[in-house]
């Protein structure tokens, strides 16, 4: 007998393009009650607390320890459950709400950009309400909260966190789940950013110069459609920008690079007898790496005479200036260990360049757009809790609600008996000491079908839902299929799934092969038959 299931059935409550009005309540463990509350769900994520300003020592008093409820502060690091975005998003709430552009407290510009992104009859892609908020959220502090007592109160908490945590930035984050459109976003502050520079020429609030800050090839490349020029810009083709303003955004200077763009590169390529050699006698190590100057120069030429830069930061809890003084990885050991080394090693080279940047040309702000605006482990701050300086949050569930992300499925047929969490939903915990390492090299040796066998169990589960569905959307005429993700930890272990899933030839002792064909019959890449590769789909 099957049980309904709301939340599952029917998981969206509100509509993408306006504010959420409700949510579906979620117990301690993160997961669905099935009640559905009538308000919009509150941002609620444990943050590090910026540390007091600095007071005489006469008046100074032994500071209470906050307890978050979850063990985590200590004198020198205290935490608590943030309140920031939640007061925020109701003085946004406040100001979008007022009916006359007269009383937004913004440039004209702004008010004409924000008209047209909240009523426009687009012909395409609308934006999204989140985006708009988004948006919205960096005008207001940028804008209209150094007007009032409220808002500069909240800034104030901002520079607080900064000071602590990026004494040499000021950065804002804005919260937006995966899927959300953080590219559109960038593209709206982009061009309130450009025009209102361009129209106010010498104003110290805005600027025509950007740098966008990637965490690998792939997504540096998708952003492309950050630049005016680009056939497929986003400005014109999702009409981002009233027709009238699009010819100000060509004077736009937009650089768009990769972190490791900011590591130091060398002038002289020598080998190391030939680094000794010239080393000579008296022993003085040759400095032959690049300057801040030579490096800045390389990654961002079009940017060196402009001395106002915002940086944007995609993906950016990448980024962050960890605190050796007090690290949280005592307890790391092995691939945890080298793990968090690796991320704090990327976050260095990218604040690092960041901060270079800022020395040497300026910038006005950071924004840091990410899903997942949370301190990684290693860094010196609690694993998972949020970056202070986050001001806006339109989580994932948010998004599910909105129905502008699908509703993920995790295969939960199966609980392995005695266990308080049903397996399935810990996987990884549950199987990574029977999975191959990253760079063993031992690739050759390992066989797919000797996956653990809850992982087996797990594919089987999840597949069996897809299955039905499948053969639902064709009965209905869907051409599409759905779409089946498995997301692993390395690519060792990613090639045993894929063959163990789409089939695998086997070599035998005698140098022939015979067919594995894969054990998700719906994946599979062979014919049964011949043992020929299928032909690809669409292709």
């Amino acid at each position: 007998m099957t049980t309904s299931n709301p939340f599952f059935d029917h998981p969206i409550l509100n509509s993408p393009y306006q504010c959420p009005i409700r949510h579906w309540d979620l117990d301690d463990s993160g997961q669905p009650t099935q009640k559905i509350i009538d308000r919009r769900r509150a941002a609620d994520f444990i943050t590090p607390i910026p540390k007091p300003k600095k007071r005489k020592a006469a008046g100074m008093q032994k500071e209470i320890l906050f307890d978050e409820g979850k063990g985590l502060s200590t004198e020198k690091q205290q935490y608590d459950i943030t309140a920031i975005i939640n007061e925020v998003r109701g003085q946004v709430d406040s100001w979008r709400a007022l009916p006359n552009p007269n009383q937004w407290q913004v440039t004209p510009e702004t008010a004409r950009l924000l008209g047209h992104w909240r009523h426009h009859e687009y012909s395409g892609v609308r934006p999204f309400f989140c985006q708009i908020e988004a948006v919205e959220t960096a005008i207001w502090l940028t804008e209209v909260a150094p007007q009032s007592r409220n808002g500069k109160r909240l800034l104030d908490h901002l520079e607080s966190a900064n000071k602590d945590a990026n004494p040499e930035l000021m950065r804002l984050a804005l919260k937006l789940a995966t899927g959300a459109g953080k590219t559109t976003v960038m593209a709206m502050l982009i061009a309130w950013q450009t025009i209102n520079a361009v129209r106010h020429r010498g104003s110290r609030t805005f600027t025509h110069g950007f740098l966008i800050c990637a965490p690998g090839l792939t997504i540096k490349d998708r952003l492309r459609v950050l630049q005016p020029n680009d056939p497929d810009s986003y400005y014109a083709s999702r009409e981002l920008v009233p027709g009238d303003m699009l010819a100000d955004l060509q004077k736009a200077k937009i650089v768009i690079t990769n972190y490791h763009a900011f590591m130091r590169r060398e002038r002289v390529e020598l080998s190391k007898g030939g680094r000794n050699l010239l080393k000579g006698r008296l022993g003085e190590e040759l400095n032959t790496l690049e300057t801040e100057g030579q490096m800045l120069q390389r990654v961002m030429p079009d940017l060196m005479g402009i001395k106002n830069i915002l940086a944007i930061n995609d993906e950016a809890h990448h980024c962050y200036r960890s605190k050796p003084e007090e690290p949280d990885d005592e307890g790391l050991k092995g691939d945890e260990k080298k793990e968090a080394e690796k991320n704090n090693e990327a976050a260095r080279v990218w604040i690092n360049g960041l901060e270079a940047v800022n020395r040497k040309l300026g910038l006005c702000r950071v924004l840091d757009l990410s899903a997942t605006p949370f301190f990684l482990r290693g860094s010196g701050y609690a694993e998972g809790t949020l970056f202070p300086w986050t001001m806006s949050d339109f989580s994932l569930m948010d998004a599910i609600e909105c129905g502008i992300v699908k509703l993920p499925r995790v295969p939960v047929a199966e609980n392995i008996a005695g266990d308080e969490m049903p397996m399935f939903r810990n996987l990884w915990e549950n199987i990574r000491k029977d999975m191959p390492k990253k760079g063993r090299g031992q690739g050759g040796d390992l066989d797919p079908l000797k996956l653990p066998l809850r992982l087996q169990t797990a594919l089987s589960a999840l597949y069996g839902h897809y299955e039905k569905t499948f053969e639902l959307w064709t009965t209905k005429g869907i051409k599409t299929p759905p779409c089946f993700i498995v997301v692993c930890q390395n690519t060792a272990i990613s090639k045993l799934v894929y063959d163990y899933i789409s089939g695998f030839h086997r070599q035998l002792e005698d140098g022939s092969t015979v067919l594995e064909n894969g054990r998700l019959a719906l994946f599979r890449n062979f014919d049964e038959t011949t043992g020929n590769a299928l032909p690809r789909p669409n292709g």
